[in-house]
């Protein structure tokens, strides 16, 4: 047999190698490559914008209607990390998620509240009124294009008290999808590296040790400590009382932690973390036949409310 056969395995256990079994073995060999090949060719991005108009109806078939929304901001993180890095580690994060379990991704999305940074370089913040009409009109128009399950991704915590208003204002009127709202917590896991910040909120360990496997090029870690990251303890009010200017008292930097110990180890760890629930949290909401089926009967009966059974 010619060496440059030999160099494959192509015999057949428990038969003798052979020219006829070999060229078979080959034959299906090929044919094995050329399937995979024309299936890796075949399958659907899953960004939203990369997709042609006749594979964006494959691809909401594909997800079960099933649509992400990631949504970061434009904010300053520390001295040593980007300004959409926010942004960069919920879309990596889900892109990720979605290889696992596909679903359809929307574009690059970023009108958050991030009023609280609004005197750092860069910062990017919208009307509030603004955030709400047009976070509105992007879910309408993903509904109008099939996305009757649309799961919105948080990857900023300035969004934690938004983003459930807004779902719980999908009660104000009918729509013909269900939002739901995810935000992962990164914090806590079996076997998670240690931390060794005493404080790590914004732009600390976790955050810069993300950002180090989504796009290391652009951490500066070595940039970390040229500003302080510690709370500055600027407001004294008893417990339970909230005031907006709260942040800018404890951190007035923006940044919150130090990022100098950040390690590649904890953000692989966060990262597959995060892909894995995203992946989960999918699965989940494309087995989820009640949600839309209630909140129909929540309207009908809204119609009619001193019918309501007391």
């Amino acid at each position: 047999m010619p060496g440059s056969l030999r160099q494959y395995d192509v015999s057949i256990p428990g038969t003798p190698l052979s020219t006829e079994n070999c060229v078979r073995k080959l034959i299906a060999l090929v044919f094995a490559m050329a399937a995979t090949a024309a299936q890796a060719q075949s399958a659907l991005p899953a960004k939203w914008e990369e997709l042609t108009g006749p594979d964006f109806i494959k691809a909401i078939h594909q997800s079960q209607g099933v649509c992400v929304l990631p949504f970061g901001i434009i904010e300053k993180h520390g001295p040593h990390l980007p300004l959409g890095t926010d942004l960069i580690n919920v879309r990596y994060a889900v892109e990720h998620g979605v290889e696992k379990e596909y679903a359809v991704i929307f574009p690059a999305y970023y009108f958050g509240q991030i009023a609280e940074a609004r005197q750092e370089p860069g910062t990017l913040s919208y009307d509030m009124n603004m955030q709400l009409n047009l976070l509105q009109a992007t879910t309408d128009e993903m509904g109008r294009n099939g996305c009757k399950k649309i799961v919105i991704v948080n990857g900023h915590g300035g969004n934690v008290h938004l983003l459930p208003f807004f779902a719980q204002s999908q009660l104000q009127k009918q729509h013909d999808y269900v939002v739901y709202f995810y935000y992962a917590n990164l914090t806590k896991g079996p076997g998670r590296p240690q931390e060794h910040s005493s404080i790590d909120e914004h732009a600390g360990e976790g955050e810069t040790a993300r950002m180090m496997i989504s796009r290391p090029d652009l951490v500066h870690q070595d940039r970390a400590k040229s500003e302080s990251g510690s709370d500055q303890a600027r407001l004294h009010l008893p417990d339970g009382v909230y005031t907006g200017i709260w942040w800018y008292a404890r951190f007035p930097e923006h940044y919150a932690g130090d990022g100098s110990q950040a390690t590649k180890e904890l953000g692989e760890y966060d990262m597959k973390a995060w892909a894995d629930d995203i992946a989960n949290v999918i699965h989940a909401v494309k087995a989820d036949n009640v949600s839309l089926e209630l909140q129909n009967q929540f309207f009908r009966d809204a119609e009619h409310p001193l019918d309501t059974k007391q």
